[in-house]
């Protein structure tokens, strides 16, 4: 079977221009997200066959700015033995070394593979990991001290397991952490330290804010062993539309990328050519113990007065925000008819709302709550406007 080659439409009206998108097929979750030799190297689960889930493979794309993507070859390929589901990458010092899930069917296990030419074409792979579990998978892959840890989801039992090594080859277990609240499917882990305290983000799939798939994160501290909590845990987008985020590896500041779309209908939605796209990049901080999020790239601000609704208006409908006591009611169904057309997210008072719009979809800070959608509108840039609710 050969990749499908450069298939274009122009019903692509919709394809976003400052989002991450493939040329053509298939993609999911962000994988192996690592800053190497003066890039952003954003690894991605991708069919290159067709435009639907399926031959799981590791796509590549690099950036200097997080905004502006080269989309470059596959980088590795699914084998006659098993899938290529996520996971993480590493540089050892002399080389790039990316952690994947080997997916066949009855089993996951943990795989590294190498690379010396910063992640263009990968040797060397090998089983590091394997408990004989049907879903053991999406392997975070972090320097801790003196060693390697490894975070891995018990994706069905509800466990996230920490492992240890000091050779990237033999792993011993340290502990399992489950997430207080969450008892959904596990999937896609990360642990990052800033300042001083270290954050877990966990995906689950369904468990979102609104239905279908999202994002879940904590804070809390981290000995080399165990994680353990020490705030209550909280959606990273209260969206319908963000999904599988996972931050980079060796950057400057902590940056994190998300899949935007959700598996409630990612493989319903008609797509011509290429489907799927990557959100906007956020630089993650702590400010007053809590998780901040920015957006990286051009926003533009709007001021809501206290008990007002607003909307945007596109030139082929409007998605409207209408307040309900604490909440804002959401309806996107002019802009969106393949599911989760209206959702709730909480609404804080007075908020100044900083938008990012693209074709295809939308961005929103609204006052410290992040909101994604996916939206069938072009690259017009629209009308917002106000009113008492």
């Amino acid at each position: 079977m050969e990749p499908i080659g450069n298939v274009f439409s122009e019903h692509m009206r919709i394809r976003p221009s400052k989002h991450f998108a493939p040329k053509t097929n298939w993609i999911n979750d962000p994988n192996g997200l690592i800053f190497h030799d003066g890039y952003y190297h954003l690894f991605f689960q991708y069919n290159p066959f067709g435009i639907k889930w399926g031959h799981m493979s590791w796509g590549h794309a690099r950036s200097t700015d997080l905004i502006n993507w080269e989309e470059l070859p596959v980088a590795i390929l699914e084998n006659d033995d098993h899938m290529i589901f996520s996971g993480s990458a590493i540089f050892d010092g002399e080389k790039l070394a990316a952690f994947y899930t080997a997916h066949k069917k009855g089993n996951q296990s943990q795989y590294v593979t190498f690379s010396t030419n910063s992640g263009i074409t990968w040797s060397g792979a090998k089983k590091v990991l394997d408990l004989q579990m049907e879903d053991f998978r999406d392997p975070k892959v972090f320097r801790y001290v003196d060693r390697w840890i490894m975070l891995v989801a018990k994706s069905k039992e509800l466990k996230l397991s920490f492992f240890e090594s000091i050779d990237l080859f033999n792993w011993e277990f340290l502990s399992d952490y489950s997430m207080t609240g969450v008892n959904i499917l596990y999937e896609c882990p990360d642990i990052f330290k800033i300042e001083d305290k270290w954050v877990l983000i966990l995906n689950t799939n369904p468990g979102g804010p609104v239905g279908g798939s999202g994002t879940h994160y904590v804070i809390g501290d981290f000995d080399g062993k165990r994680f353990i909590e020490s705030d209550q845990p909280d959606y990273l987008d209260y969206g319908p539309d963000f999904y599988a985020a996972v931050t980079f590896n060796d950057a400057p500041e902590r940056i994190a990328i998300a899949w935007m779309n959700n598996w409630d209908y990612a493989q319903e939605i008609p797509r011509e050519g290429w489907n799927g796209s990557m959100t906007t990049a956020r630089k993650l901080t702590l400010q007053d113990g809590k998780l901040k999020q920015e957006f990286i790239g051009q926003v533009e601000s709007f001021n809501v007065p206290t008990n007002n609704n607003f909307q945007f208006e596109y030139l082929n409908g409007a998605i409207k925000f209408i307040r309900s006591g604490e909440k804002l009611l959401v309806d996107r169904s002019e802009l969106w008819p393949w599911g989760i057309s209206k959702f709730e997210v909480p609404a804080r008072g007075d908020f100044q709302v900083d938008a990012l719009f693209d074709s295809g979809c939308l961005e929103l800070d609204l006052g410290g709550v992040f909101v994604t959608c996916l939206l069938e509108v072009g690259p017009e840039r629209p009308k917002f406007s106000a009113w008492p609710a």
